[in-house]
């Protein structure tokens, strides 16, 4: 049955009782692992009111009845997504880029240009800003790499961030993140659209966005030489996170590289797979 109109449910009820902020809860990190504590109550009132409103629901009573329901499939997509944080920018945490560059891409590039497949995964990439500054990185090194069997794959568990990133379009870059010298060369101005960019086909055409939850099975069946996770699984319980290490080091190959966090740790049997060799970066035993 569908939800009531707006004229039949009148303004929303902005409280949340605690029966529904517990199943609220329960389906979030069923969904997606991230876990919500009572801290967290005001932040999943101010996030799902509008939501409430556009679909006519009088309270969150109401609102977890229709995730119950027929349309609950769909739904929680859209719960997901107004509840996941995306913040991001370009060359977040410097010196992870200067490793690309100095230490990890050499040996790599190489590899590359003598006939080897290389992949490169940036898990949790919301609007595509650090799969973008990993596929500049590379070209600074390697011009041509969109001639060689390189790829990035971007994925992110809210769908509006994915589309995001597949139109390659930014607004405002701040020099202290993209350097004059770097927008030059990497991205065009968008007419008509003042302090808009687009990546030149080159960085676009090296990464391949999709739609994936960590949570779920993973469809990419050969490995990876690099995966970006970084501020993640901050948002998961101890045992998620664990597990994650462990599924990331099954998906990567011998002597490949980890980039975590700046307040993430590699926990749980992973430890025993993984080499810390350098700040928040690990290398696969």
């Amino acid at each position: 049955m569908s939800p009531p109109s707006l004229a039949q449910a009148g303004p929303p009820d902005t409280r949340i009782d605690p029966t529904s902020f517990d199943r609220l809860a329960r389906i979030i990190r069923d969904e997606s692992g991230i876990v919500l504590n009572d801290s967290k109550r005001n932040l999943v009132v101010s996030r799902l009111s509008k939501r409430l409103r556009d679909l006519g629901i009088r309270d969150f009573g109401g609102y977890c009845r229709l995730l119950d329901g027929d349309q609950g499939s769909s739904e929680k997509r859209h719960l997901v997504s107004l509840l996941t944080t995306n913040v991001t920018r370009f060359f977040r945490e410097g010196h992870h880029f200067e490793a690309l560059r100095s230490t990890v891409f050499p040996p790599l590039v190489t590899a590359a240009r003598d006939g080897r497949r290389i992949r490169i995964w940036s898990a949790g990439c919301s609007s595509g800003q650090e799969p973008v500054s990993i596929a500049i990185t590379l070209l600074e090194g390697m011009p041509d790499a969109g001639r060689h069997d390189i790829r990035i794959l971007a994925t992110d568990i809210d769908p509006r961030m994915i589309e995001a990133g597949r139109t390659g379009i930014y607004a405002r870059l701040e020099d202290s993140d993209v350097p004059a010298e770097i927008r030059r060369k990497y991205f065009s101005a968008v007419s008509r659209e003042p302090d808009t960019w687009r990546t030149v086909p080159e960085v676009h055409g090296l990464i391949t966005f999709a739609e994936l939850n960590l949570m779920k099975e993973w469809p990419m069946r050969g490995k990876f030489d690099i995966i970006f996770c970084r501020n993640t699984v901050i948002y998961f319980d101890g045992d998620t996170q664990a597990d994650l290490w462990k599924r990331f080091a099954e998906k990567m190959e011998p002597g490949s590289h980890l980039f975590v966090g700046h307040s993430e740790r590699v926990s749980g049997p992973a430890e025993e797979m993984f080499t810390a060799c350098g700040v928040t970066q690990y290398r696969r035993r």
